[in-house]
């Protein structure tokens, strides 16, 4: 699993821009709706949504689910140590951590750590069976820190496009 180099795919325009500050807040806005407030057709607004999302600037359309209302209340950030970092070895860390669901996001870093992994539990016993199954049962895990999330102060998941308000 070789990381891609990204390059931007699309311009976009202020029209793009003011689609997709819309469509991070709530994406069930009708089209005819957005284009009320950007001053397009709603099959303009269709046709930009369309090529944003074939160009891969609109990734997903999702539901939003707060962990804890579905017995998930535990979000804890562990930080993990490889012992090896042969690509080989990597991609199989990088397959596991893919594959497990209570791995909610999985980051590569640069830093003292070499993983960065978010992860919801329901209990601190079901951590330690991830723990057994990601770390203890991988030879080149060196080590992992944890770190358990006391209070959630910010989750945004909307990305910032034109600039700042």
């Amino acid at each position: 699993m070789p990381s891609e180099s990204i390059t931007p795919s699309a311009e976009l325009d202020n029209y793009d821009i003011a689609i997709l500050k819309i469509l991070q807040v709530d994406n069930t806005v009708p089209q005819r709706v957005i284009g009320e407030k950007v001053h397009l057709s709603a099959a303009a607004v269709q046709r930009r949504i369309r090529r944003m999302e074939d160009d891969g600037v609109i990734i997903g359309h999702v539901a939003l689910v707060d962990p804890v209302r579905v017995g998930r209340p535990i979000t804890i950030v562990v930080e993990v140590d490889m012992e090896s970092e042969q690509a080989v070895l990597l991609d199989a860390a990088k397959k596991s951590f893919l594959a497990d669901p209570d791995v909610q996001q999985c980051y590569y870093v640069a830093g003292d750590a070499d993983f960065v992994l978010i992860v919801t539990v329901a209990s601190m016993d079901d951590y330690q069976a991830l723990t057994r199954r990601l770390f203890f049962n991988n030879a080149n895990v060196k080590r992992f820190r944890t770190l358990v999330v006391m209070d959630k102060i910010k989750a945004a998941l909307s990305v910032p496009v034109g600039g700042r308000p």
